[in-house]
């Protein structure tokens, strides 16, 4: 008895992290390109050190658990910050895939690629 038990456990953890795996793979092979239709939220921010992370992580906490799960990806650009803005964003960036960092050039010329693809 105490052998089905074990055995009915660890097949339900198999076959819950198959669905996860698959689920996953899911979501990375239809994630969106930002050339596809979509919602992007493009945020604009210069010398914004003491506010930048506590309003992206809010931003993203909203995205990933709220209602707001047609929003494809959050690109955030520098507007030339001179103080450490960049280097949170940075960080940010490494931690959630979702968002994109560039400086205003290259979200300008973001902007000019989606506008080609239609």
């Amino acid at each position: 008895m105490f052998d089905f038990l074990i055995n009915a456990i660890f097949w339900t953890l198999a076959l819950y992290g198959l669905f996860e795996l698959i689920k996953n793979i899911i979501y990375i092979c239809t994630y969106t390109n930002l050339k596809s239709d979509g919602i992007y939220v493009i945020i604009a921010a210069k010398n914004q050190e003491n506010k930048i992370e506590g309003f992206l992580r809010t931003l993203l906490f909203r995205i990933m658990y709220g209602k707001e799960e047609c929003i494809k990806d959050v690109i955030v650009t520098d507007l030339n910050s001179t103080d450490d803005t960049m280097k949170i964003l940075s960080k940010l960036g490494k931690e959630y895939d979702g968002v994109k960092i560039t400086n205003w050039k290259e979200c300008k010329e973001v902007i000019d690629s989606i506008k080609e693809a239609n």
